[in-house]
C-alpha cells in the first residue's frame, strides 16, 4: 500500500483549522482592519478607497460599462430600471490578444493601441448612436492608486501584461483621449473601481443589506462598506486587497508553496485558499503519501473538484484522474483518503476566508448587534468547489453562534459590468 497512515493523518493534521483558531483569526482580521483605517501603511491589508457608497437600488438610466479585468475586455450597455432591476441592452467584447493577429499587452505594444482597440468596442457598444450622451464606469482590475471615483492611476501591471505607457497613468485619461481620436464625443468616462467593488455595488443594488463583496476565484480579495462609526466621515466602501493578510499559521506544505512562488512572503492568505494554490498544495500532499516528494504532479483545483464528488463504490474517477497525473494506480481505500485530503484543503480554505467576513462583520457592528445581512461572492471556488459553501455556514455558526442565522451568502458573478454601470450612475449624486 502507496500510504503510510501516520504521515496520511499528520497531513490530515496540517490543514485542520480548530474553532479557536478561526476566533483568533477574526479577531486579528478586524483588528488589522482598525490599524489600517489608522494608517494603512502598518495594515497587512491595502486599504484603498474606492470614493463610493453603497447604491440605494433606485437608480435609473442608460449607462455604459467597460470590464477590463483581463485579457478578454467587454463593453455593455446596460439600462438601470431602478427597484434593483436592470437590462443588458447590448454586449460586445474581444480579446487583446490573438496570437498572430495582434497583440496589444504585449512589451511591443503601446498604450495608444490599447485604448484605441477598447474605444472601437466602446464604439461598437454605441449601435451608431453618436448623439445620446452615455456616462461610463469602468471595472479595473489591475492594481491602482486612486483619489477620487474618477482618478484611477495603474500602479503597476500584473497578469502577464506589460504594455508600456500605461503604468503610472491615469486609465480614464487614456481612454478619454482614445475616443477623441476616434471622434466619439457622446461618451464621458467619470468612474473606475475594482472588480471586487464591482461585486458589491452590483449585489447591493439588487437585493439591499450587502455590505461585503468578495472574490474567491483564481485569486482572492474583499471589500466593505465601512461605516466610519468613530467618525464624521461618510460610509465608503473599502478594497482591501486582504490576499496579503498574514497574521496566520501556514503549514509545511504552504511554507514550500511559497519558497517556490514567484513572490516569497507575500500573499499569504491568497496562497492558502485561492483556487490559483489549491491544486499545487495537493499535488504536494499527494507526492508526499506515494513517497515522491521531489515530484511536481500538477493537480489543479477541477482535479480536486473531480476527485471530491466521485462518489462511486470503487472510486473510478478519484483512480482516473490520479493514473493520469501520477502513472500510479491506486486501491479503493487510498482513493478514499486522497479525497479526505483534497477536502480538507478545501475545508481550510473556507473557514480562512469565513473568518475573515467575520472580522469585516465585527468592525460592521462595531458596539452594536449585528445586522441581517447579506455577503456577496463572486468566483468559480465559491460557485462550483464542492464543500466551499457548506464549510463557509460552518465556519458562521462557529464564530457568530445565533447570529450566524443572520448572515447569508449570495452568488453575484456578472457584477463586473453591472457594477460599473451603477458607478457611473452613482458618479452625479
Amino acid at each position: 500500500m502507496p500510504f503510510d497512515h501516520k504521515l496520511y493523518q499528520s497531513i490530515i493534521d496540517e490543514f485542520t483549522v480548530s474553532s479557536d483558531e478561526l476566533k483568533k483569526i477574526a479577531a486579528n482580521f478586524r483588528q488589522d482592519l482598525r490599524i489600517g483605517l489608522r494608517d494603512s501603511s502598518q495594515s497587512d491589508s491595502r486599504m484603498l478607497k474606492s470614493y463610493v457608497g453603497l447604491p440605494t437600488g433606485a437608480e435609473r438610466g442608460e449607462y455604459l460599462a467597460l470590464d477590463f479585468g483581463g485579457t478578454n475586455v467587454r463593453v455593455l450597455k446596460i439600462q438601470l430600471r431602478g427597484s434593483g432591476r436592470f437590462e443588458v441592452l447590448k454586449r460586445v467584447g474581444r480579446p487583446l490578444i490573438v496570437p498572430g493577429e495582434y497583440d496589444h499587452i504585449g512589451a511591443n505594444s503601446s498604450a495608444e493601441e490599447m485604448f484605441d482597440f477598447i474605444a472601437e468596442l466602446v464604439d461598437e457598444a454605441l449601435d451608431g448612436d453618436h448623439e445620446k450622451q452615455y456616462l461610463l464606469g469602468h471595472t479595473f482590475s489591475f492594481p491602482s492608486m486612486q483619489t477620487n471615483l474618477y482618478n484611477a492611476r495603474l500602479i503597476t501591471w500584473t497578469k502577464e501584461f506589460a504594455t508600456p505607457g500605461v503604468e503610472g497613468k491615469i486609465v480614464n485619461d487614456l481612454l478619454s483621449q482614445a475616443l477623441e481620436r476616434r471622434g466619439v464625443k457622446n461618451v464621458d468616462p467619470v468612474a473606475t473601481i475594482n472588480d471586487t467593488v464591482a461585486v458589491l455595488l452590483s449585489a447591493a443594488y439588487q437585493r439591499g443589506s450587502t455590505y461585503i463583496g468578495s472574490i474567491y476565484a483564481t485569486g482572492h480579495n474583499t471589500c466593505y462598506l465601512e461605516p466610519y462609526n468613530d467618525s464624521d466621515d461618510e460610509p465608503m466602501i473599502i478594497n482591501l486587497e486582504c490576499g496579503r493578510f498574514s497574521k496566520l499559521t501556514p503549514n509545511r506544505f504552504d511554507k514550500l508553496l511559497d519558497e517556490k512562488s514567484e513572490k516569497p512572503g507575500e500573499q499569504r492568505l491568497e496562497k492558502m485558499v485561492s483556487g490559483r494554490y489549491m491544486g499545487e498544495l495537493f499535488s504536494m500532499a499527494v507526492a508526499e503519501l506515494l513517497g515522491e516528494s521531489e515530484k511536481s504532479f500538477n493537480f489543479t483545483s477541477i482535479d480536486m473538484s473531480n476527485i471530491i464528488m466521485d462518489e462511486s463504490i470503487s472510486r473510478e474517477n478519484v483512480k482516473s484522474v490520479v493514473k493520469d497525473r501520477t502513472n500510479v494506480e491506486l486501491e479503493t481505500k487510498d482513493c478514499e483518503r486522497l479525497q479526505t485530503v483534497a477536502s480538507k484543503i478545501v475545508e481550510r480554505s473556507a473557514r480562512l476566508v469565513t473568518s475573515t467576513f467575520v472580522g469585516i462583520i465585527w468592525q460592521l457592528a462595531g458596539d452594536e448587534d449585528i445586522k441581517r445581512q447579506h455577503i456577496a461572492i463572486d468566483g468559480s471556488v465559491y460557485e462550483k468547489m464542492p464543500l466551499t459553501k457548506e464549510n463557509i455556514n460552518i465556519a458562521l455558526k462557529e464564530l457568530l453562534g445565533d447570529d450566524a442565522k443572520l448572515i447569508d451568502t449570495v452568488l453575484d458573478n456578472g457584477g463586473s459590468g453591472l457594477g460599473a454601470a451603477i458607478a457611473a450612475a452613482m458618479s452625479q449624486d
